[in-house]
């Protein structure tokens, strides 16, 4: 039950009866003190992730995603790679708008003005080859 003063999200995480705290532990290396709770004779060392991974166990799946690409590692990764997947989109309109006739030849066509006209010059040579 919560106090008036605490809330869902400040309380630690919970654990099972067959999970303990110190879950790498054995029994035979383990002393129970007054409380009942097991304390582990070999000192554990805490690893530096290790306060990072246990305040990401308790949120969800997308919200381990969402703080994951909040890093400014991630995005300029995502930055680097939209980059070169537009550039190689921009580059196959280039070489489809090369391919297409119009007049007059160097007119800057929009991209849906380049798939229109391919689709009709397309529709023009099956035409050809059909008579």
């Amino acid at each position: 039950m919560l106090n008036s003063d605490q809330t869902e999200i400040d309380l630690p995480p919970t654990h099972s009866e067959s999970e303990s705290i110190f879950g790498d532990c054995g029994r035979t290396g383990s002393t129970e003190d007054a409380s009942g709770v097991g304390l582990c004779s070999q000192s554990r060392t805490a690893e530096p992730g290790d306060a990072v991974k246990k305040d990401l166990q308790h949120l969800s799946r997308e919200e381990r995603r969402r703080r994951r690409r909040a890093t400014a590692k991630y995005r300029t990764a995502h930055a680097t790679r939209e980059r070169i997947r537009v550039e190689a989109f921009n580059m196959a309109f280039a070489e489809l708008r090369k391919l297409l006739p119009t007049l007059p030849p160097d007119k800057k066509l929009s991209k849906i003005e380049i798939l229109r006209l391919a689709i009709c010059y397309i529709s023009y040579l099956n035409h050809v080859l059909d008579v």
